[in-house]
This record gives C-alpha cells, sequence and structure tokens, in this order.
C-alpha cells in the first residue's frame, strides 16, 4: 500500500514538472449581477479566434474565476453566461506574455437565448427556469454541489436543503432511495434527462440504482416545484426534475477520482473530455466502477456506471450530439421491521437475512441494466427560428429476487427473480419562433413506445434437481422446471427463458404507446413575463397475457385516453423584487398498472382520469449579500390512485391465512377514487454578509391530507387480491413525507483552497406511508447534522488535486424515517417515542461517513 501510495506521489509529481508548460498569461475576475450580487457557476468560455482554440471554466461559490494557460498575443472571445442572463461578451482580447488580465463580468439584463451558452444540446427541449423570470418555485444545485455533497450515496442526497422534499429510505440498500417533492412520491414528480422523461410509462417510478452516474455527469440539476415549466405532458404534479448535462463546451481534460467510505464502500471513476476540436467533434467519455457492503446488514452491491457524449457542430446552424449511459448493477435489499427487531438488534438489523444451506445470507437482490442512448438535433433555422429535435431509446433488463417454495407437497426452496424488461423508444420535437423582440412562440411534439415483459424465472435451485410450479392455464398439472437463470445484470441480455415451462407466477407484456402535442407562448418586456403553455395527448394501453389465457385469447382490449394541461403564469421585477404566480390544470391519464384489474385483462372501471389543480404564488429578492424566495402554494388532486406495499407479520398470516401470505412477504395496499388537497409555504434564503462565508436556509410548512372515500383493494406478492374494502379518508394525513421541515447550512472559506461546511435539518409531522388507515400515525420528529470540508491544491495551470471529506449524521441520532404500518395503542404494548414496537418501520441511517481524492488533468 505504501509503495502504490508513493508511486502516485511521484507520478503527480512528474506529471506536473512535464506540464509545467509556458503558460505566459491568464484571465481573472469576479462575475456579478447587476444589482452588485456575485454569480456562482457562471461559465466562462474562451475562443483563439484564429485557431479556434478554446479554453473554460467557472466562477466559485464567490464569483472569482481564473482561467490559465493562455498563450500571449490573439485575438480572443471571452464569453461570460449563466442561466437567465443575457451573456458578456468581449471580443478582439490581445493578451501581454506575463499578464494576468482582469475582468469584471456584470450580468445588466436577462436573456432568452443564453441556454444555448450554457447547455450546448436540446436548448428547445431542456426547460430551464429563470432565475428571476420564469414565474415558478426553483431551486437549482450546482455541480459543485452535487460533487461535495453526494459522496457515497445516491444524487438524491444533494436535494435534501431545498424546500419541500424529503429524502428517505437509503438504509434499504445501494440505490433505494426515495424522495417526494410537496408531499407526492417519485412516480408523481417529473424526471428529465437533458429534456428526455425518464419516469417508468407503466407506474412512473424511477429506481435510482438505475441512474447512479448521474453524480459523475450532471452539470446542474435543478427542482422546480409544483406543476413546472416544462412544455411535455408529463406527472410533474409535487415538481419537475431537471438532470442537465454537457459536452461540447468542456475544456479539453478529464479526472481520476476514487472515492471510499462506511462499510467498505469504494468508487472509482476515470473521465476526459477531449474539449471541441477543430474538425467540430467533442467527445467525453466517463467509467467508474464501485463496491460496498451496504450499511443494513445483508445489502452487499456492486456495479459501473458509464457515459459517453460525441458531439459535432457540423456548421453554424447544425450541432448534433449522441449520448449513451448506463449503470448495471447489483445490490441486495433490506425492508421495513418491526421497531422492536431495531430496538434489540440495531439499527442495520435486516428482516430479509436467512439461513440457507447452513449460511446466512440475504436472498432479497435487485439486478439491473437500463442503458439510455439519445440523440439530439439543434437546427438554427435563422435569427429567430429554431428546431430542437431528440430521439431517444432504452432498452433494460433484470428484477428482483427473493426466496420461494415450489407447488410440490414437499415445499422445495428455491430463489426466483420477478423480472422487469422492457424497451422504450421515443422523439420530443420543439420548434421555436422569436415573434417579436417581446413574443416568443414554442410548438412541438412528444411520441413514445413501450413495451414491457413481466414474468418470474428460476435463479438458483439451492442444490436442488428441480421444482415444480403451476397455475398456467396452457401447462396443466405441475410443471417441473430444472434451468436457473443469471443475476449478473451484463447477462440478463441473453440469459432468458424462451420455454414457457420456465416462466412462473405470471407471464405478460404491456404495451404503451403516447402521442402529445404541446404550445407555449411567453411575453417579456420592462420587467414584466408571463408565459401561457397548453398540451394534448393521447394514451393507449393494452397487455398480452400468456399464463392465465389460453395461446391465442391473452390479448387485451386497447384502452385510449386522452390527457391534457393548461398552465400560465406572469412575474414582475423591480429592482431587486419580484413577485410572480402561476395557475395550471391537468387531466392525467391514468397508469398501466391501475387500468387492468389483479394483473388480468379486466379493465378497471375506477381508472379515470386524475384532475390535477395548482396554484401558487411567491416573492423573490435578490441582492449582493442577501437573497431570499418565500412562496405559497395549494395542489388539489381528485380521482387519484395509490399504493404501498408492507411487509406482513404473523397478524396479517392469521388474517389472510398460510396459504396467501407467510411472514416476511410483501402486501399491496391500492386505493381508488382518492383525493387530496396539499397546500402549504417555503421559504430559501442565501446570505454572505463577507467575503468568503455563506449562510443558507430553508423552511417548509405544508398540511397535506386526504378527503372523501377511497376503495382499497389489498393483494399478496402473487397478486391473488386478498381484502376489499370502502374507507372515508376525510382528514387522514399523507405520509412518507414530512410535512414541516426546516435548516440551516453554513460554508467557510478558512484559506485558499480549504472550505468547510455544515448543514442542519429538522424534519416534523410526519406520518406512517399507508393511507388506508385510521387514526394516523403520526413519527417521531428527528434532526440532523450533516458536516464536510474541502481541500484544494494547485499543481499547475491544468493539475490539481482535490480533497473532499463528509460525515452525515454527525450527532448519530436514531430515528425512524418511514413507516409502513398503522397499529394502535392496546394494553401492555411496549412504546419508543410514543410509537408501538410492533410497527414495521424503517430507520435512518446513523453515522456515516466518505472521503474522496480527485486529480484533474
Amino acid at each position: 500500500m505504501k509503495k502504490s501510495l508513493l508511486f502516485f506521489a511521484l507520478a503527480v509529481g512528474s506529471y506536473g514538472t512535464i506540464h509545467a508548460q509556458t503558460t505566459t498569461s491568464s484571465v481573472t475576475g469576479i462575475v456579478k449581477q447587476s444589482t452588485g450580487q456575485t454569480t456562482t457557476g457562471a461559465t466562462i468560455k474562451i475562443t483563439h479566434q484564429s485557431s479556434g482554440a478554446t479554453f473554460s471554466g467557472s466562477a466559485d461559490s464567490n464569483g472569482r474565476f481564473n482561467i490559465a494557460n493562455l498563450q500571449e498575443g490573439g485575438p480572443y472571445k471571452i464569453e461570460v453566461t449563466y442561466i437567465g442572463q443575457k451573456p458578456v461578451v468581449y471580443d478582439n482580447v490581445f493578451l501581454k506574455a506575463g499578464e494576468a488580465l482582469q475582468l469584471d463580468p456584470v450580468f445588466a439584463e436577462s436573456s432568452e437565448t443564453n441556454l444555448g451558452e450554457v447547455v450546448v444540446v436540446g436548448r428547445g427541449l431542456i426547460d430551464i427556469a429563470e432565475d428571476r423570470k420564469t414565474p415558478i418555485a426553483v431551486s437549482t444545485i450546482s455541480k459543485q454541489i452535487i460533487e461535495e455533497k453526494v459522496g457515497a450515496m445516491d444524487i438524491t442526497a444533494s436535494m435534501v436543503n431545498t424546500p419541500g422534499v424529503y429524502v428517505s429510505g437509503q438504509s434499504k440498500g445501494f440505490g433505494e432511495s426515495s424522495m417526494t417533492t410537496r408531499g407526492f412520491d417519485q412516480s408523481n414528480t417529473a424526471f428529465l434527462l437533458n429534456g428526455q422523461p425518464i419516469n417508468g410509462m407503466d407506474n412512473g417510478r424511477v429506481f435510482w440504482s438505475n441512474w447512479s452516474g448521474l453524480s459523475d455527469i450532471a452539470s446542474l440539476v435543478q427542482i422546480q416545484r409544483g406543476l413546472g415549466s416544462s412544455k411535455l405532458a408529463i406527472s410533474s404534479v409535487g415538481g419537475t426534475i431537471n438532470f442537465v448535462t454537457k459536452s461540447t463546451d468542456m475544456q479539453q481534460g478529464g479526472f481520476v477520482k476514487t472515492t471510499i467510505g462506511n462499510d467498505m464502500f469504494v468508487k472509482s471513476t476515470i473521465a476526459y473530455n477531449t474539449g471541441l476540436m477543430k474538425s467540430g467533434f467533442a467527445v467525453s467519455a466517463m467509467v467508474t466502477g464501485w463496491q460496498g457492503n451496504g450499511y443494513m446488514k445483508g445489502t452487499e452491491g456492486a456495479g459501473q456506471n458509464y457515459f459517453l457524449s460525441v458531439g459535432y457542430k457540423v456548421n453554424e446552424k447544425h450541432n448534433l450530439n449522441l449520448m449513451v449511459t448506463g449503470a448495471p448493477q447489483w445490490h441486495n435489499q433490506g425492508y421495513t421491521s418491526a421497531l422492536k427487531n431495531f430496538l434489540d438488534n440495531g439499527r442495520k438489523y435486516n428482516d430479509n437475512m436467512t439461513t440457507i444451506n447452513g449460511v446466512e445470507t440475504n436472498p432479497r437482490k435487485n439486478y439491473y441494466h437500463k442503458p439510455v442512448a439519445n440523440l439530439n438535433w439543434d437546427w438554427t433555422i435563422d435569427d429567430k427560428s429554431s428546431l430542437s429535435t431528440v430521439v431517444y431509446a432504452s432498452m433494460a433488463r433484470g428484477g428482483g429476487q427473493s426466496k420461494r417454495t415450489d407447488a410440490s407437497k414437499e415445499k422445495v426452496p428455491y430463489l426466483a427473480a420477478d423480472v422487469n424488461n422492457h424497451q422504450w423508444y421515443g422523439v420530443v420535437s420543439n420548434y421555436n419562433r422569436k415573434l417579436s423582440d417581446n413574443l416568443n412562440f414554442n410548438v412541438g411534439f412528444d411520441l413514445r413506445d413501450y413495451k414491457g415483459e413481466h414474468y418470474r424465472q428460476v435463479t438458483d435451485l439451492l442444490g436442488a434437481p428441480s421444482i415444480s410450479h403451476k397455475d398456467n392455464v396452457n401447462l396443466p398439472g405441475l410443471t417441473v422446471t430444472s434451468n436457473e437463470y443469471s443475476t449478473n445484470p451484463w447477462k440478463t441480455w441473453g440469459d432468458k427463458p424462451k420455454d414457457a415451462k420456465d416462466r412462473l407466477a405470471w407471464d405478460y407484456e404491456q404495451m404503451i404507446r403516447y402521442a402529445g402535442l404541446f404550445g407555449q407562448l411567453e411575453f417579456a418586456k420592462d420587467g414584466f413575463t408571463a408565459f401561457f403553455q397548453g398540451s394534448l395527448s393521447g394514451q393507449q394501453n393494452s397487455r398480452q397475457d400468456y399464463f392465465l389465457y389460453k395461446l391465442g385469447e391473452g390479448k387485451s382490449k386497447d384502452v385510449n385516453n386522452l390527457g391534457y394541461n393548461v398552465k400560465g403564469g406572469a412575474s414582475y421585477t423591480l429592482g431587486n423584487h419580484t413577485i410572480f404566480g402561476n395557475a395550471g390544470y391537468y387531466s392525467r391519464q391514468p397508469y398501466q398498472n391501475n387500468i387492468f384489474m389483479n394483473y388480468m385483462n379486466d379493465v378497471n372501471p375506477y381508472a379515470v382520469n386524475e384532475k390535477i389543480l395548482g396554484l401558487e404564488a411567491g416573492y423573490k429578492f435578490a441582492s449582493e449579500y442577501f437573497d431570499v424566495s418565500v412562496n405559497a402554494y395549494r395542489t388539489t388532486w381528485a380521482d387519484r390512485t395509490t399504493g404501498s406495499s408492507f411487509t406482513a407479520a404473523q397478524k396479517e398470516v392469521d388474517k389472510y391465512g398460510i396459504d396467501k401470505v407467510q411472514v416476511g412477504s410483501l402486501i399491496y395496499n391500492t386505493n381508488y377514487g382518492v383525493k387530496q388537497d396539499h397546500q402549504g409555504v417555503e421559504l430559501e434564503l442565501l446570505a454572505r454578509p463577507f467575503r468568503g462565508f455563506e449562510l443558507k436556509g430553508f423552511a417548509s410548512l405544508g398540511k397535506w391530507e386526504y378527503d372523501g372515500d377511497a376503495i382499497t383493494i389489498v393483494r399478496n406478492e402473487n397478486r391473488e387480491v386478498l381484502e376489499t374494502t370502502t374507507r372515508d379518508l376525510t382528514g387522514v394525513k399523507v405520509g412518507e413525507s414530512s410535512q414541516t421541515s426546516w435548516g440551516l447550512g453554513a460554508k467557510y472559506k478558512v484559506l485558499k483552497g480549504l472550505s468547510v461546511d455544515a448543514d442542519y435539518r429538522r424534519y416534523e409531522d410526519l406520518y406512517s406511508s399507508l393511507p388506508a388507515n385510521r387514526p394516523t400515525m403520526k413519527l417521531p420528529n428527528y434532526d440532523l447534522l450533516d458536516a464536510g470540508v474541502s481541500y484544494k491544491v494547485v499543481l499547475s495551470d491544468k493539475n490539481a488535486i482535490s480533497f473532499r471529506v463528509n460525515m452525515n449524521n454527525v450527532l448519530d441520532k436514531l430515528y425512524i424515517s418511514e413507516a409502513t404500518s398503522n397499529v394502535e395503542s392496546k394494553a401492555n404494548a411496549e412504546y419508543w417515542k410514543g410509537i408501538d414496537t410492533s410497527n414495521y418501520v424503517l430507520m435512518g441511517w446513523g453515522r456515516t461517513w466518505n472521503a474522496s481524492v480527485k486529480f484533474t488533468f
């Protein structure tokens, strides 16, 4: 180990010596707004106009930048850009030998055209809200924050200090975190990658294990709370999360990075960017490998991330960019358990642990590989018109493994995976026309085609020669299978059952086709802005069942639903002050999983379009030393379908029977006809009282409740109906998210290159996530403290080493992050902070840490 460290130190030193070129000039300065406020994250791009060579960088948290390694002479063109501001451009700049040219760019006014300077591709598709112009509540997370805060966690860790956002579930395993926005879960929050929708088409869900590379490739993450500014008809009920990557404006170079963390976590990344070459091409590539034991007992995991982006500037009018990314991985899983189990055995206790063939193991495993590719084409038709188009594809293979017993009298144990494969293709195109100096028009379309395959397959016979299964109407009696299929995410593409006898429990396909049209009109003049958006969409859902229907009879009818949304808003800026408001109405088609009942071809009469009404108003203030944003909102949701799951205990076995439910198996609740009312206020602030120090804060106060009657259907893991009831949910609190939260954070630059930061968060009014039970169970309040240290050593004009150390939950607080049951108080019960310890809960992480070193070249 010592030899390896010595070799690394010598290599870094020799590299810095070799590359200590005859750099003679640099450009430095501070970027500010017209108010005097410094601008974090502004992009500075310097182009040598004779050779076409480009150099770029970004402003730090104090607005400072320094672009070195520039040759004397010129002419140079210097462009300074930032979201929501008109670019500052310096032409015909000449540099003298040894000169450090001081420039202090000031953004004088907002601009509609700057997005193309910040986001290289998809400029008409990526709906980034502009800070003091777009009339919505928005928080933008910079690449620096992502890199500092994520560490060994999911990218959701970068969003925890945002009003209205609650993140939980990380302790269940790698990529198992979930987030809510204004009380709405991930299936009702829209996620976009460079303008491409990534929510699952069948249920709207997002699994972060499939997107673990985002923390390395994202240039920014923007959280638009409420209906958002996207022109697409997407699930932006709680909000819209935009992940933006860029490639062709990157400076030539790359980095090597290693991260280590608690529970033997190790992650290594290497990336390289060519920058924009004379040929018009630019290439960015990244490869990552990671592994770890997981926080909960038995939640080991490993995987890789890859990213390739190839940009080509055809000419001044046409830009192309091809991106391919994926994150093949496997990880063992933990779930909720009785609170008593955690208190007796520690918060790392895992109910899934069992003994198989004399070895303690965790049979619950997720394995998946979901590569995504998209091709962006930007066409500048003339000085008033442009067209942006993205064609994309996603092909996924994998599933979730668990322990089963076969259908024979001997109840032979085996491991099997519930497989979810899919093919998804789509195209989004947007035409933009500048009608006048003040009026802008957009129109476009959104097409999607999805096919999913679902079945169960044997992954491990556990030493048995074969197992038996039944219930396939095309294979009467007991069917014997002796084949095993791999859970290696790289092998899932070819290693899958082609014979019906190897497909257990169910075997069906889901088909979804979607077509949408959208339009937008924007007006901006003298500090006043307004927009109106509308969309109309058609969705066709069907399924093909090969298990519960005779061959040739398993095709369902096509179910067609129309949907639409309309929304508009306005803002007015006077000096440092901005007021804004918006409203929208959304008629959203039901998800595939809610259209067909009991996992058969019967159409659910309760699956009608869900109706969402959103209202919002707010105020923003921005100055050199202080920024604040406050807003109030109300979202009502009628005819909603909700679902949740929990792990069965003995009482569920006693209630439904051992042939239907076993201890530790999952039980699913689905509620139809639900109405929800979410209202609240949010606050976000940032203060810079003196140089090198930042103080930030957020607060969110919500009142999120159900209203009226709902029909509840309870199913077991085999999708069999256990119970159907009707319940009055009026006044029941919405669970799974803290309705009252606030936090404070600070960052201080101690010395050149050295900074320390800390974030404190408080969560209150958190409720159980089972909406069909009353009375509502309120969970204990809790607070968390995170801290970090960053240090950067500049070795040369192009080379640097950066160090980062994070500690999360510094005070090692014991807390419940979510609950999936609601046991009422009873005699002789045991309690912890007022909670019956027989309730099924998930404990949050204890004190954890991660550290990284990054060499930039």
